[in-house]
């Protein structure tokens, strides 16, 4: 968990598949520790393909019984179909021209938000963006999810004002989205 937080935790992130990809790990999250979620990641990312949507949009049946036969994975039926469906929603979105990082930066302003309060488990904001991907056909992305997930990609900046990362993920986020 450390390591996670030090390294990886609200640094901006602006590529669209990765940001796909941490969306959909933030739904396997549902109902469960990060700890948890954090001790599978490299099993789910191995199955899902390193969260290659293409690849996971033509997963069938075999895929879904394969996944589900690794003990190394959060085994849960929904999750694995969730995760189908927002390969292809990403893919929907990108057909239509609607590419899936410049959309979601730009309903938080192109800029990261830096939260000086305290921290939410959600926002007005990530109700919204929760709104508008269950429009576009993804499942597993309540509010809650979603917030968490603005978190570790780096959309909003929680850490707290005497955490050593607070001003270096500030300096990363005074850019724009890509």
């Amino acid at each position: 968990m450390r390591s996670y937080h030090d390294e990886e935790w609200g640094v901006p992130l602006y590529e669209s598949e990765k940001l796909w990809g941490k969306l959909m790990l933030d739904g396997f999250q549902a109902g469960l520790s990060w700890a948890v979620v954090l001790n599978k990641r490299e099993a789910i990312r191995r199955q899902f393909r390193d969260f290659d949507p293409v690849r996971v949009a033509r997963f069938g049946p075999r895929d879904v019984a394969r996944i589900l036969g690794d003990p190394g994975v959060i085994r849960s039926r929904a999750k694995i179909a969730s995760s189908i469906r927002g390969a292809k929603a990403f893919l929907a979105m990108r057909r239509s021209g609607e590419e899936f990082g410049p959309f979601v930066w730009g309903l938080v302003g192109g800029r990261p938000i830096q939260n000086t309060g305290p921290v939410p488990a959600t926002s007005p904001l990530s109700e919204t963006i929760s709104d508008e991907l269950r429009r576009r056909g993804f499942t597993f992305v309540g509010p809650t999810i979603v917030y968490a997930w603005m978190q570790a990609t780096g959309m909003v900046n929680d850490h707290a004002a005497d955490c050593f990362r607070r001003a270096p993920i500030e300096r990363m986020g005074r850019g724009t989205a890509k």
